[in-house]
């Protein structure tokens, strides 16, 4: 079934444009803090950088390690923790080992990076008992409790444990609707609330409170809707366009309405309903037409690692950068995770430079998402 962008929002009413202001109101213990370059240092090459959020290997951050010189000299805007990337590889091996990681990771840092991970809760936690955390709970737990303030006390705890160690971005919470339990990457894990677009909505809401309170940032995801499919986008080409509902729209819209949307990501997800000839990540209509313009949402939206065999079986680097970046995609994740490469913020950076020099990109489109991440970096406590 085709439906138009007005079709969807006659399904959850007219959602009022809201601008980043409103997006990013926060809490009061947050306040920009972060101080502005100066004309001459806002380079390309500089707002490139910041819009690449890179994965790296080590627990311990020494001279050598390339991340160093992304860092400081390419000057990426983010990195993503991850707890086992082969041996000897965790970003994660304890607290105290965490929170001087990540305080190194910002003293080499021109202006205060986003360091995020996934802290979802239950089998999606970065952050585990094994390394001296506190065990979680999955989301699809406190959505059968259904108390939303337990729901909030768990995040809390979340956030808390985030803010201590220096973690400043979740990688959550999930709004996919759990309607295929069988989902092989959502479901059978237990990474989704409900089935029930509202249940999803408040619980989702009292996650992001709870984070906004400890100055985190959450991230809403998989834009337009993961929760239906059959497949899993780490290893494949996912099609949800016989499953997918447009009622799986309605929590980014709740949300986005409410002033509580900090971050999207988007899903590597085919859905014809949508777009019929790319993924949500690389679609413009479904970036721009339908996140940005039909809800208007004007703040971050983040892909979900482009090494995802969705992305890396079907298109080369360099179309699958551009599309993302013309589709309205303002930070580009990089995990280093499923295929390693040292060189791979050089080789991003360089890919996008041709581009724009080659007018394939906008000059216009790099400024646009830098404005919108140096607005999020404005709220890092």
């Amino acid at each position: 079934m085709r439906l138009s962008r007005r079709g969807f929002l006659a399904l959850g009413g007219q959602v009022a444009a809201l601008s980043m202001g409103a997006l990013l109101t926060r809490s009061a213990s947050s306040a920009p803090l972060s101080q502005p370059l100066s004309p001459e240092e806002e380079t390309l090459d500089y707002k490139i950088g910041q819009m690449l959020m890179m994965g790296f290997r080590g627990s311990v951050l020494t001279p050598d390690n390339p991340v160093v010189a992304d860092i400081r000299d390419r000057h990426i805007g983010g990195v993503v923790l991850f707890d086992s990337q082969g041996a000897g590889s965790s970003n994660i091996t304890s607290a105290a080992q965490l929170k001087r990681l990540t305080a190194d990771l910002q003293a080499i840092a021109p202006t205060p990076l986003l360091i995020s991970v996934d802290q979802e809760g239950g089998s999606v936690a970065r952050l585990k008992p094994q390394y001296g955390f506190a065990q979680t709970v999955s989301q699809q737990y406190l959505g059968n409790l259904n108390d939303a303030s337990t729901t909030y006390r768990y995040a809390d705890e979340t956030a808390g444990t985030l803010r201590s160690t220096g973690i400043n971005m979740n990688l959550a919470p999930v709004v996919d609707l759990n309607t295929n339990p069988s989902n092989p990457v959502i479901g059978v894990y237990g990474r989704s609330f409900s089935a029930d677009p509202l249940t999803v909505t408040t619980h989702s809401e009292q996650v992001i409170n709870a984070h906004r309170e400890h100055g985190i940032f959450c991230t809403l995801k998989h834009f337009p809707g993961h929760g239906s499919s059959r497949a899993d986008s780490h290893l494949g080409f996912t099609d949800v366009t016989a499953t997918w509902s447009p009622v799986e729209l309605e929590p980014y819209m709740d949300i986005i309405r409410a002033g509580l949307c900090d971050v999207v990501m988007t899903a590597h997800i085919f859905n014809a309903n949508l777009d019929p000839d790319l993924p949500a990540t690389l679609s413009r209509k479904t970036i721009t037409g339908l996140l940005r313009d039909d809800f208007g949402f004007d703040g971050v939206v983040m892909t979900d690692d482009m090494q995802m065999r969705a992305i890396t079986d079907n298109y080369s680097f360099e179309t699958a950068l551009r599309l993302a970046i013309l589709a309205g995609v303002d930070i580009i994740t990089i995990g280093n995770n499923m295929l390693y490469g040292p060189g791979t913020t050089a080789l991003a950076i360089s890919t996008i430079k041709q581009l724009v020099a080659n007018d394939l990109i906008p000059i216009e489109r790099i400024d646009q998402s830098y404005q919108r991440i140096k607005l999020l970096k404005s709220w890092i406590p």
